[in-house]
């Protein structure tokens, strides 16, 4: 709550200086972002880091079993992506990444990229330096951010009630240390364990349209207490008591 409250005031001291210097607050123009910034509208036919960097930001919202490349390229999936993210906010649903579009990512990100509602150590309770996994400890923080992502949408598309996440990231040892598979997702830090409220069941049902490949929950094997979401190259969802 202190984070959001501390963003929200940060946001409204940046509009009044706008307002007293007399400049909008426009993609590319006055609205600069502390995380990341655009400085151009995109549509489709647009490529580039910029794109990527969009991408990140609209993964989770797509159609079931969907998942959206993050190639630099503003093709019609990223476009419907972004009309579903648009539709989501209240926005103009036109699959063009512009001034509104923008302004309403910055209001949900915070100075080190990450979503609003989420932060790095939600993602990695193992250690402080992403080391150990199956990647490089880069690597592992960078699908970390793309995680808490796609759980902002989903967030959003539940209500805009609070997620937990019971674990994320894991190293070989931490992963060792838990039973975890030597194969797990969360060697890769594209994982979340998720517990509470809302059921778990609706959890992995929701996850569904989400960008998760891999969904295990209820019913499948050590998975009665919580609900796993990943990134898996070989999707594979079994959540036998939710119908999954």
């Amino acid at each position: 709550m202190l984070r959001r409250t501390a963003r929200t005031l940060g946001l409204f001291v940046m509009a009044m200086a706008c307002a007293v210097l007399g400049v909008s607050a426009t993609a590319g123009t006055a609205q600069a972002d502390s995380c990341y910034s655009w400085n151009r509208t995109l549509s489709q036919g647009a490529s580039g880091s910029d794109v990527t960097q969009l991408q990140i930001r609209v993964a989770g919202w797509v159609t079931s079993g969907e998942r959206l490349s993050y190639d630099g390229q503003y093709g019609a999936r990223t476009a419907a992506a972004v009309k579903k993210f648009q539709s989501a906010y209240g926005l103009p649903a036109d699959g063009v990444a512009g001034s509104a579009t923008f302004n309403k990512i910055y209001a949900l990100q915070d100075a080190d990229c990450t979503p609003v509602h989420f932060t790095y150590a939600e993602l990695n309770k193992c250690n402080s330096d992403w080391s150990g996994g199956a990647v490089s400890a880069a690597t592992a923080k960078a699908n970390a951010l793309k995680t808490m992502w796609k759980l902002e949408a989903m967030r959003h598309a539940l209500g805009d009630v609070p997620i937990t996440i019971s674990s994320g990231f894991r190293s070989k040892s931490c992963n060792s240390a838990v039973g975890g598979s030597p194969t797990s997702r969360h060697l890769y830090g594209d994982a979340a364990d998720l517990t509470g409220s809302p059921s778990l069941c609706r959890l992995a049902q929701q996850s569904r349209t989400h960008g998760f490949s891999e969904i295990l929950g209820p019913g499948y094997p050590g998975h009665n207490d919580h609900t796993h979401v990943a990134f898996d190259p070989s999707p594979y969802w079994s959540a036998p008591n939710c119908g999954i």
